[in-house]
Formats: C-alpha cells, sequence, structure tokens
C-alpha cells in the first residue's frame, strides 16, 4: 500500500522496510501492520490534535508529574501552546505507560520505538501469525474464560505493583493471542498513589473484565477481585506474586459517632484558637 505521510520518515531512516496494510482506526489513531526486516510489527500512528475526538478527562491526568515546570504552566492554560503540550503529554503517557508495563511483566505489546508520534511496536498475532482478535471478538469456553479471566487479574496486580491502573480496561482493549490475553491501550493510565479516582477506576477494570468472563463462567459473577486487590495495595502487602481469592471481607464494624463528633468538635476548636486575633499588650 501507499505509505501514509506520518510513516514515511520511518521509512527514509530505515526503520521500516514496508507499509503492509491499516489494521485499525480509531478515535485516537490508525495502527499499520508494517515490515521491519524479517518481522511483522505495527506501527501506532497518533492523530494530531485537531483530528482526535477523545476527550481528556481531567481525572485521568491527576498524579502526572510533569518534569518541566514551563510545560506544567502552559497545560494549565487554555492557549494553543498550552493544549499542544498537554495533547503530546497523552501520547507520552501511553508510551511511557507501555515501556514500564513490558519492564514489570505485564503482557503488554513489547515497545520498539517512539518517532515522531509513531509508536512502533510489537505485533500481537494469533496461532495462524495473524492479527489477534480483540476479547469481544472471540466465544470462550467456561475453562477458557476463567483461565484468562485469572491471567488478566495477575497483569491488573502487576500492573498495579507498577503503580499504575490501566482506567480504561475491558474487553475491547484486551487481545487474545496463542498464549492468552495482550493488555493495549495505555493512554488513560493513571497513578495509583497520586490520582484520588484510582480506586475506583480500578475497581471499575476488574469489574468489566468480571462482566465479560462471567459470560461464559457465571460462578465469577460472585467474585470481588478489585476490592480484594485494592485493600492488599492499600496495606502495603501487594506484590507481583500474590495470591487472590476473589473473595473481599466487608468491614460491618458500627462506628462510634459520639467519639467520631468529639474528634471533630476538637479539630475546630484547634483550628478556631489557630485563627484568632492576637491581641498584644
Amino acid at each position: 500500500m501507499k505509505v501514509p505521510k506520518r510513516l514515511q520518515p520511518l521509512v527514509d531512516d530505515g526503520m521500516i522496510d514496508e507499509v503492509m496494510a491499516q489494521l485499525m482506526s480509531g478515535k485516537e489513531a490508525q495502527v499499520y501492520v508494517v515490515r521491519c526486516g524479517d518481522d511483522l510489527r505495527c506501527a501506532k500512528v497518533f492523530k494530531e490534535a485537531r483530528q482526535r475526538s477523545f476527550k481528556q478527562a481531567v481525572q485521568y491526568q491527576e498524579g502526572r508529574n510533569m518534569r518541566n515546570s514551563r510545560r506544567a504552566r502552559a497545560m494549565s492554560k487554555k492557549t494553543r501552546y498550552g493544549q499542544k503540550e498537554q495533547e503530546q503529554a497523552w501520547v507520552s503517557a501511553e508510551v511511557d505507560a507501555l515501556y514500564r508495563l513490558a519492564s514489570a511483566g505485564v503482557r503488554v505489546p513489547e515497545p520498539y520505538g517512539f518517532v515522531d508520534g509513531v509508536l512502533l511496536m510489537e505485533l500481537v498475532a494469533d496461532e495462524e501469525g495473524y492479527a489477534a482478535p480483540r476479547l469481544d471478538d472471540v466465544t470462550l469456553s467456561a475453562e477458557q474464560a476463567r483461565d484468562y479471566h485469572a491471567q488478566v487479574m495477575a497483569d491488573v496486580v502487576r500492573m498495579l505493583c507498577a503503580g499504575l491502573v490501566h482506567g480504561d480496561l475491558s474487553e475491547f482493549n484486551v487481545l487474545l493471542d496463542r498464549d492468552g490475553p495482550v493488555i493495549i491501550d495505555l493512554p488513560q493510565a493513571v497513578d495509583a498513589a497520586g490520582n484520588n479516582n484510582a480506586a475506583m477506576m480500578l475497581q471499575r477494570d476488574v469489574d468489566n473484565m468480571r462482566n465479560y468472563f462471567g459470560r461464559f463462567a457465571p460462578e465469577l459473577l460472585a467474585t470481588d477481585y478489585g476490592r480484594e486487590i485494592w485493600a492488599l495495595y492499600e496495606a502495603g502487602e501487594l506484590h507481583p506474586e500474590s495470591t487472590l481469592t476473589g473473595v473481599f471481607e466487608h468491614d460491618t464494624t458500627s462506628v462510634d459517632v459520639t467519639d467520631l463528633m468529639e474528634v471533630i468538635d476538637d479539630v475546630r476548636a484547634e483550628e478556631a484558637e489557630r485563627l484568632a486575633p492576637v491581641w498584644e499588650e
């Protein structure tokens, strides 16, 4: 096929030998199958800001560290430069997350490089070498559903141990290759320790996976891995090889309202005393 304009520099530099076909076109990017020497890979071409339709929610960006204070100030404004910097930070977040998670042993496409808004990465393939299908496109046996669900939960744990929550995990952004699920699409990945919405997002990610795999193995619908994983994380007891049960014991201890109100009153009194004017004699 004709080489897309955005891929031409990578062809000129010898990083890509041939563009084979377009694999998909989404809100955020276009993905092409390319040949690099003897290997088939993916080239994810991120769309420019004016062409993209995904709305970047503030809740995803909370807790992301900006290494450059000038960029951070610009991003807080609505100028054209500020919006451009914000878009660049959004794209970089996916690239950084991909490298970080691959190093942590999470099953994500292996990244090979990021040049001029193009991410070159592994082509996730099925047993016949074709592009792997999304989970939403396959029908599973109950045994497969239980096995793949366990694999995804293990990756969610490894991801959280690496400090990240996917934030938009569902059957639409998990591929199924010859060895099982592979997690993709990470521009909205959030910092687990620095984002106040991280617990909610993790719960939503896990619930999405439970509901999908529960179509084929209904017993999974009774599990509560999300709260179990987050409770272990908060307690500092989560590690990449943690054994999960899918059971979470909710705290049913009654709150002593009188005791709580006394604490609140004490804090208010201390604050009032701190703010009271000091009269000099």
